[in-house]
């Protein structure tokens, strides 16, 4: 059984944007409401990266998860971070 909060398909996504704000790829990165959640395809992750260059390589090293998808945060309700992405089908 999953603990809500700790599921481990969300921390290897989050062990993945870490590593990318360690090497500047990403300035910061969001989950909101993450101790509510149990499984992957009902995070929404938001990132705003260093520079709209390192956007490429960023998607690149999250497609390691399947199912990404992703688009620019143009609603701006849950965060205020430029990009938004998920792993659903």
């Amino acid at each position: 059984m999953v603990q809500i909060g700790n599921v481990p398909e969300i921390l290897e996504v989050k062990n993945l944007l870490e590593q990318l704000v360690k090497e500047g790829s990403i300035l910061e990165w969001e989950l909101p409401y993450e101790n509510l959640l149990t499984r992957l395809d009902a995070a929404i992750f938001f990132l705003s990266p260093s520079m709209d260059s390192q956007l490429e390589s960023i998607w690149k090293k999250l497609e390691e998860i399947p199912r990404l998808s992703y688009k620019k945060n143009e609603e701006m309700r849950l965060s205020q971070l430029q990009w938004q992405f998920s792993f659903t089908d």
